[in-house]
């Protein structure tokens, strides 16, 4: 359905610049039989997506591209060049609220159409397919305005109607519009409630879009906070009325295939959102508190995954001892870390070095994070005795070479994993401690022998995540030697190094920064440590070994960061210290 609200007074048009409605007569030949003829896909590739679509009722151009036989871009292109209309880039269009008051977003998702502006009595729209005349007819028929046609990926389009629609009506609108419908929603017509869900979807766009971690929807005395996790750090978004907490969680834990009748215990659940053409992966976490319960969504977002080893931001040094232990045939390599430290990216580009066509890689996870190819990853089951332990058992059995292990966390794991290492195996993990060489005390305190460490580990990653300076508003800080000093780490400024400060822009939202980057220290384990692990060295002789063996340490390597104008100091200091 089209909305007319805005456009009663409008003149009916005379003429369209859309393209002739003969091109969607029926002698006109479909999109896919066209394709065929330009040669981009064969007879059997386009009767194997007809009977695709027939089953799914999806749009041809998006199943084409989804099954690998056309890129999006070629089929954009491709209208494009037949319809003679222009191709934009819809992701980084500014759309005024009033300009998507024109088009309903239920007709708008139906035919893939993105409003763009209003000039006058032409009305702008974005199409995937430059034909669709039902389209064009019924919004110059509802609107009153010339329509002027241009051309975007099916994709593109389909990601910039979440993200427009989702914020065209703020929050804030969203939950005046459910008070004033005069009897607030409760738990049973929650998932009918349209301002209800779609406030739900408000918060989860707003989440993916701002590229949080984590939503907070936490529950007060008198109000429900909504806070994100942007770049490691908690902010408010909202403050949204008590009455509408039960209904809005219970919508929450329905999506996430929750119990919403049971509020004395927690709850874990998943969420697969569609973002656009996206679907993001959401992993739903409920808490009993004193005033309701308390939700935390993480958001496991695939798209934001860089694989690639110079997105860690390892030194030289570093990323040539990172590349050298995951070439290893066999081997323990742990990363340590807090929390959201980076941990699991690290993990996953060491898998990427690995040639998977030769070797067998499997995974063991709680929960699988990220999916990928050519890999075997099992979720871990505790509730039913799949446990880390009895997972690493059965896996090992399946004649492995490389094993992920999400993490170690008991006796029996432990001990399984070193002796794998041990055994031919290439084995990757993390362990919760502070420091690189906090490991080699964890690991003896969960019941390795000391004597089975040094020949199984080969390296320990330590990491955390420092915010980046933002590079819209950063400034060089005149007094670098003295301010180094005064922190007592004069000894790590070169001469060419430079500190940074930022003031905030609109760019990085008033913070200062935007994006995180890791800092590292990477340990080897060599023939050095044997002797000092066997005989219950301390860890202050164990960082001494590390440091002459070339460690630098996570501090050293911030503050180097921080004189590259990739961070600050402060916040190297507020990480690490």
């Amino acid at each position: 359905m089209l909305s007319g609200a805005k456009v009663a007074s409008a003149k009916k048009n005379t003429k369209s610049s859309a393209p002739p409605a003969s091109g969607n007569t029926p002698n006109r030949k479909r999109l896919g039989d066209r394709l065929i003829d330009a040669g981009y896909i064969t007879a059997e590739q386009l009767e194997l997506t007809l009977r695709e679509q027939k089953r799914s009722k999806r749009l041809l151009g998006e199943l084409l591209v989804d099954l690998g036989f056309v890129s999006a871009e070629v089929i954009t292109k491709f209208i494009a060049s037949e319809s003679k209309t222009e191709i934009i880039d819809v992701q980084t269009a500014v759309i005024d609220s009033d300009v998507l008051d024109l088009v309903d977003y239920e007709f708008a998702r139906q035919y893939q159409v993105l409003p763009l502006s209003l000039d006058g009595d032409v009305f702008t729209i974005a199409l995937a397919d430059a034909y669709n005349v039902i389209a064009i007819d019924q919004i110059e028929k509802n609107t009153g305005y010339d329509v002027r046609v241009v051309t975007a990926a099916e994709s593109d389009i389909a990601e910039a109607l979440t993200r427009h629609y989702a914020q065209g009506q703020s929050i804030n609108d969203t939950v005046d519009l459910i008070i004033s419908k005069g009897v607030l929603p409760d738990e049973e017509d929650a998932t009918q409630n349209s301002p209800l869900v779609r406030l739900v979807e408000q918060l989860i766009a707003l989440g993916i879009k701002q590229k949080a971690t984590d939503i907070h929807i936490e529950p007060d005395e008198k109000v429900l906070r909504i806070r994100q996790r942007v770049d490691g750090v908690l902010r408010q978004e909202a403050l949204i009325p008590k009455a509408i907490q039960n209904a809005l969680i219970a919508r929450i834990k329905l999506i996430s295939g929750l119990n919403i009748t049971e509020k004395r215990i927690p709850q874990d659940g998943r969420i697969k959102f569609l973002y656009g053409q996206m679907e993001v992966d959401l992993r739903a976490s409920t808490l009993p508190t004193n005033h309701g319960e308390s939700v935390v969504l993480r958001i496991l977002n695939n798209s934001n995954l860089d694989l690639e080893l110079k997105a860690l931001g390892f030194n030289e040094q570093d990323e040539q001892r990172f590349v050298d232990v995951t070439e290893r045939p066999y081997g323990m390599i742990l990363v340590t870390g807090p929390t959201g430290s980076g941990k699991t990216t690290t993990l996953y580009t060491a898998l990427s070095q690995v040639d998977t066509e030769r070797r067998s890689v499997f995974t063991l996870e709680d929960p699988i994070e990220y999916t990928v190819g050519q890999i075997r990853q099992t979720q871990v089951r505790p509730e039913v005795g799949m446990d880390f332990a009895a997972g690493l058992r059965a896996l090992l059995r399946q004649d492995p070479d490389v094993i992920l292990i999400g993490e170690i966390r008991d006796t029996e794991t432990a001990q399984l994993a070193t002796r794998a290492a041990l055994t031919g195996h290439l084995v990757l993990s993390t362990l919760h401690t502070n420091t690189a060489v906090g490991v080699i005390p964890r690991l003896i305190d969960m019941g390795v022998e000391s004597y089975l460490i040094p020949p199984a580990l080969s390296a320990v990653i330590g990491q955390r995540l420092v915010r980046r300076i933002c590079d819209e508003c950063k400034q060089p800080l005149e007094n670098t030697a003295e301010k180094l000093e005064r922190l007592q780490l004069s000894e790590l400024l070169d001469k060419s190094g430079q500190l940074w400060h930022s003031q905030g822009c609109p760019a990085c939202n008033h913070t200062g920064y935007k994006g995180r980057q890791a800092i590292y220290e990477v340990m080897l384990v060599n023939e050095d440590f044997h002797d000092a692990i066997v005989d219950g060295a301390n860890v202050v002789d164990l960082l001494r070994l590390a440091k002459e063996g070339g460690m630098q340490t996570m501090l050293e390597d911030g503050v180097k960061k921080a004189l590259q104008g990739i961070t600050t100091v402060e916040e190297v200091i507020r990480v690490v210290r």
